[in-house]
């Protein structure tokens, strides 16, 4: 499926990847080596990160930081605090949004999300504007539907060097 003269689009769902890492594996995603292994030799167009910026910016100008530096671009929102406290951080549309508007002159289009949310996105691009659709997640947190969906599935810990281990005397 993957061919070198693909035109590739990555879009990252942070949070999706963030927590799932960090609960799972304990880790933290390399995104510079993911998106590396992601674009397997082919003509990288676009990387785009969708982040939310929170009230604890402790340590997240310097993931930003570091983002932009792994050559990714960031569309950044800040944090919804509705009254009670109910806390909403959410890209789905921004994200299927750009994915959509860029199919356009990409050949391979790859989300890095498990959400099921995204299903609807899958199908429109594959049917409805002929893209190769990559799905990037942990497997654990990957809807069914996705994986199958998607023309390859590939699972993040799995990739070399995706994930660095947490020091159990560190926070991320």
């Amino acid at each position: 499926m993957i061919n070198k003269e693909q035109r590739v689009g990555i879009f990252i769902d942070v949070q999706n990847l963030y927590h799932s890492a960090k609960n799972l594996y304990k880790s933290r995603v390399n995104f510079k080596e993911l998106v590396k292994n992601l674009v397997a030799g082919r003509k990288l167009i676009r990387a785009i990160a969708y982040v939310v910026k929170t009230e604890a910016t402790e340590g997240e100008s310097a993931f930003f930081d570091a983002l932009k530096q792994a050559g990714i671009e960031l569309r950044v929102k800040d944090i919804q605090i509705y009254p009670g406290g109910m806390k909403k951080a959410d890209w789905d549309v921004g994200m299927a949004v750009d994915a959509i508007r860029m199919s356009g002159f990409l050949d391979a289009v790859v989300l890095v999300t498990g959400d099921g949310d995204f299903l609807p996105l899958v199908d429109y691009l594959k049917w409805g504007q002929g893209r190769v659709v990559e799905v990037a997640a942990f497997s654990r947190t990957t809807k069914t539907e996705m994986k199958e969906q998607a023309d390859t599935f590939i699972a993040v810990e799995e990739l070399p060097r995706a994930l660095i281990r947490i020091s159990p005397n560190r926070q991320p």
